[in-house]
């Protein structure tokens, strides 16, 4: 796992291990994501919500600011749940151990899969028009630049995700996210939900504290 802090995204990409997934082929080629294929698809769609929210002329300078900054802490909250409570389901039944397998089991058993770090768009779009419309109905003239803040802590996630399995740089912040992921992958996976933040881990009691966590939720 430890790598070159200098090495490159192609290198990164021809280091990739994976393992297959689908039984059929067209699912198994529709597995595999390309790390930028996030960046491609939404910073477009922030760049037209914070167009749109200014054209509107409905907010100050200060409340877009404010609503933005207030998605993004959104999103490091539904990143916390999604994987504590529904990438970690309890395998207790057949349909749980799918659950688990498909939504996350098969990163745990592939951490290295360069292919499989980011959510595919078959599942992000989805979600993403989800959360457009729940924003919409929720906070009324605010939705725009909340939802632009969303999916910018979304991106900077999968950006993150990605960095702490195959960079090693010399950034103190991103060395202890790093250290926090690479412990709930390889020494426990019952804390470390939070990748791009910590704060949720912190609010919940979920961030790891030493040998002595490891006797608490085994």
């Amino acid at each position: 796992m430890e790598n070159s802090g200098k090495k490159s995204l192609k290198e990164a990409m021809a280091n990739s291990e994976t393992i297959r997934m689908f039984k059929w082929d067209w699912m198994e080629r529709l597995s595999h994501v390309h790390p930028a294929t996030p960046f491609v698809i939404y910073i477009p769609v922030v760049v037209i919500a914070m167009y749109y929210a200014v054209l509107q002329g409905n907010l100050t300078i200060a409340q877009m600011v404010a609503a933005f900054v207030g998605g993004m802490l959104v999103w490091t909250l539904m990143e916390y749940l999604i994987h504590r409570f529904l990438f970690h389901i309890p395998q207790t039944n057949r349909v749980f151990k799918a659950i688990y397998f498909y939504s996350h089991g098969i990163h745990h058993d592939a951490p290295n899969d360069a292919t499989r770090l980011v959510m595919p768009p078959s599942a992000s779009i989805p979600l993403a028009i989800l959360f457009y419309y729940l924003f919409e109905g929720v906070a009324g003239i605010y939705n725009l630049p909340l939802f632009a803040g969303f999916l910018t802590a979304y991106m900077w996630y999968d950006f993150i995700h990605f960095s702490t399995h195959f960079f090693n740089w010399k950034w103190a912040w991103f060395r202890k996210i790093k250290e926090n992921h690479m412990r709930h992958h390889f020494l426990t996976n019952k804390y470390n939900f939070g990748l791009s933040s910590p704060l949720w881990d912190y609010v919940f009691f979920t961030l790891f504290k030493g040998k002595a966590s490891l006797g608490d939720k085994q």
